[in-house]
């Protein structure tokens, strides 16, 4: 079997979008602790990410900080091709790169809904269409990894869950859900497997008015039947499930990562 008696992503090559911050830099991190080569997408936080690969680089492993905007089609395939030459090649994608630009549905613009879509569901398909493209083009290696490629799409639990005030979020997610699907669909007669993560909620800063306060914190448990907020590491930890060996018959399938949120439980007493 593949890395046995190795680090679960030993000598394989990762793309993290939106790697510089949040769920990301969990997933980052994780990842080259797991022992993959890891590329830190950012935007904005160029800092941020050097220093995470920085990090990386001192404890002996290898990673580099690469910009774009997954939403920009030139910028996404640069971006690939330069973790190739890097890293000789590319073994996982997390689409992880998202934000959010809420209103009521009759005050939003249709700046912020385009926004929205363009970098949460549209930026998944030029990372994924341009992962898959480098999938199937380089030399297969059964000794990384039993799959010809990985991708791992980072949703949310609003893929099912409506959100008042939240609407173009909520429909980007609900499109990379059915995007991963047909997607996995497709190309699982190639060996290349496709998930998704549905993170429920995060202690992350996008989110910090949830949590930041007891009281607002108190009302968030309400939503969450396990009864505590989310941690980066916990999301981590499953991605490097599913980017490893151990999840190899896993193809297709939201991983849902969120405490019980999606089991109503505003019901919980009966409705």
């Amino acid at each position: 079997m593949a890395n046995e008696g190795k680090l679960p992503l030993a000598g394989q090559s990762a793309l993290v979008t939106g790697g510089s911050s949040g769920i990301g830099a969990g997933i980052v991190e994780a990842f080259a602790a797991a022992g993959a080569m890891v590329a830190i997408n950012y935007h904005g936080s160029r800092d941020q990410a050097e220093a995470a690969a920085g990090r990386i680089e001192a404890a002996g492993g290898r990673a580099f900080a690469v910009k774009a905007d997954v939403a920009e089609e030139e910028a996404v395939d640069a971006m690939v091709a330069e973790i190739a030459r890097r890293f000789g090649r590319l073994d996982i994608l997390v689409a992880n790169a998202g934000l959010q630009k809420d209103a009521a549905f009759a005050e939003m613009t249709l700046a912020d809904w385009r926004r929205v879509i363009d970098v949460n569901l549209t930026g998944q398909f030029l990372c994924c269409r341009a992962a898959v493209r480098r999938f199937l083009e380089q030399e297969e290696r059964p000794d990384l990894s039993r799959a010809r490629g990985k991708v791992i799409c980072v949703s949310s639990v609003h893929e099912v869950i409506p959100w008042a005030g939240h609407v173009n979020y909520a429909a980007s997610k609900g499109g990379v859900m059915l995007m991963m699907k047909s997607l996995a669909q497709e190309v699982a007669p190639r060996r290349v497997r496709v998930n998704s993560i549905a993170p429920g909620a995060i202690r992350t800063p996008i989110n910090r008015p949830a949590w930041e306060t007891e009281e607002a914190l108190r009302k968030l448990l309400t939503l969450i039947p396990y009864g505590r907020i989310g941690e980066t590491e916990d999301v981590a930890k499953a991605a490097v499930w599913l980017a490893s060996d151990e999840s190899d018959y896993v193809t297709g399938t939201s991983l849902f990562v969120d405490g019980g949120m999606c089991l109503y439980p505003g019901f919980e007493n009966n409705g």
